[in-house]
């Protein structure tokens, strides 16, 4: 049997949206916040038992970044646990992810390609090859999605089997058609039952040897397939204590049981052809049966989140403004802005500097001054990423830190446009944040995104 384990691991951006440091948070202690405790009950304790070098995966870039910089040497196991395996078959056991949590069904078609050309070059500067999948935030997929992977060079992903619908009946993997010439882009749908059974059945994974009996039971042998179970990653060792314990136990099973043969989506593709095809339902989601509803409105996912709607619409508005202001501004010294912020993930990673990146473009001389702005306008351009970050619609309560950080995002990404344009944002957009209110408390998205901007003036005059 050829079975593989994923786990995404990703946590929400917890940086302060004005001093980018992440603060003290309740709950997390005795860690000063959720990341550092994740990463000791969960990160850590799987790199150590070198289950990175075992399964499939992927770590959401905003969380390595973090990691990277917080706890180096445990970045660098993942990574070179990973790299063994490319050395090893020519192709890693681990995926990309696009860059912040974006649901892709719901981004601009600019958007689309940044948060996924972000996400590759991310893995490659990290891992120090190109990635061959991706990873989807939520799995949310449509075919103009699969399309910008396909063009990406990416080759396949993962989805929930209820996103894809078999043409003749077979098990997957499946190909998909896209349009306009390109070839069918790999979709590997997971187990539903053992993903679901791991994911919410604690009980499921308290016995590594009964686990092993039920998913012989479950499995499907036949055609060489490859059997994945997803869940989030943080599962093996912080949602669920010992599963880190559990999963090195799993995954060395195939040293003793002969008839598993744990692998990965790339290695599996090595050795395997896909025929199978399918047809992508689109948009869908691995966590909202309303395809991707949950992350723009209310649905039965979230019942009761009318603030959901409203937010959506006021901050797309934002988002709009700060894109045009930014290619009026930028089309001044390049002929093409979204390239160029394309390219700026080089800077995000530190391998050049904004001068050389504009070097590259071919944007000739640009004084200090100018300078200083296009710098400002990048880092609203990161802000402005994070506004459509899915934690922030992912709950039903609107008071949750989630949803006010994507508010505080906005603000400072049109704060920071202002600033380097002299260009305002105008009031009617903004006022439509005053429909969001919290039932509870009655805070309202006006109030988050005025005290935001208030806080960062008087930053900047400190």
């Amino acid at each position: 049997m050829n079975v593989c384990i994923h786990g995404h691991f990703y946590q929400p951006p917890r940086e302060d949206p004005i001093s980018n440091y992440i603060p003290s948070e309740i709950g997390a202690e005795p860690f000063n916040n959720w990341n550092e405790r994740i990463l000791a009950e969960c990160y850590e304790p799987n790199a150590l038992a070198r289950n990175f070098g075992k399964m499939s995966f992927n770590v959401g870039p905003t969380l390595f970044r973090w990691m990277w910089e917080f706890r180096p040497e445990i970045a660098r196991m993942i990574v070179d646990q990973e790299r063994a395996n490319f050395e090893q078959y020519g192709v890693g056991n681990g995926m990309a992810q696009s860059y912040h949590h974006t649901i892709l069904p719901l981004a601009t078609a600019e958007d689309k390609v940044t948060q996924v050309y972000w996400g590759i070059c991310d893995f490659e500067y990290r891992f120090g090859h190109k990635p061959e999948g991706i990873w989807l935030p939520e799995t949310g997929a449509d075919l103009d999605t699969l399309c910008v992977l396909s063009d990406q060079g990416l080759k396949f992903t993962i989805l929930a089997p209820w996103q894809v619908h078999s043409e003749n009946g077979h098990p997957g993997p499946y190909l998909v058609d896209l349009p306009g010439g390109r070839e069918p882009f790999v979709v590997f749908p997971y187990n539903r039952d053992l993903s679901t059974m791991v994911s919410f059945i604690p009980t499921s994974t308290e016995n590594g040897d009964q686990f092993l009996n039920i998913v012989r039971e479950k499995l499907c042998r036949g055609n060489g397939a490859l059997n994945i179970i997803a869940s989030d990653g943080e599962l093996y060792g912080h949602h669920q204590k010992f599963r880190d314990i559990f999963l090195s136990y799993v995954l060395d099973s195939g040293k003793s049981q002969q008839d598993f043969n744990w692998t990965y989506p790339g290695k599996w593709l090595q050795e395997n052809e896909v025929s199978a095809k399918a047809t992508l339902i689109s948009p869908s989601s691995w966590s909202c049966f309303h395809g991707v509803d949950r992350w723009k409105k209310e649905c039965a996912c979230t019942p009761g989140a009318e603030w959901k709607g409203p937010l959506y619409r006021a901050l797309r508005g934002i988002a709009d403004w700060v894109d045009r202001t930014y290619v009026g501004f930028m089309s001044r010294f390049m002929a093409d802005p979204w390239c160029f912020r394309n390219n700026y993930i080089k800077v995000i990673t530190g391998q050049i500097s904004l001068e050389a990146l504009l070097e590259e473009e071919g944007s000739g001389f640009i004084s200090n001054a100018d300078l200083e702005k296009i710098s400002m306008l990048m880092l609203a351009q990161i802000k402005r990423q994070r506004i459509f970050t899915s934690c922030g619609w992912f709950h039903q309560e609107f008071h949750r830190i989630e949803p006010q950080n994507n508010i505080a995002y906005a603000a400072m990404a049109v704060w920071l446009t202002e600033m380097a344009t002299g260009e305002h944002i105008d009031s009617e957009t903004t006022m439509a944040l005053a429909d969001v209110r919290d039932k509870k408390s009655g805070l309202r998205a006006d109030t988050v995104f005025s005290q935001t901007l208030i806080r960062a003036k008087i930053e900047a005059d400190s």
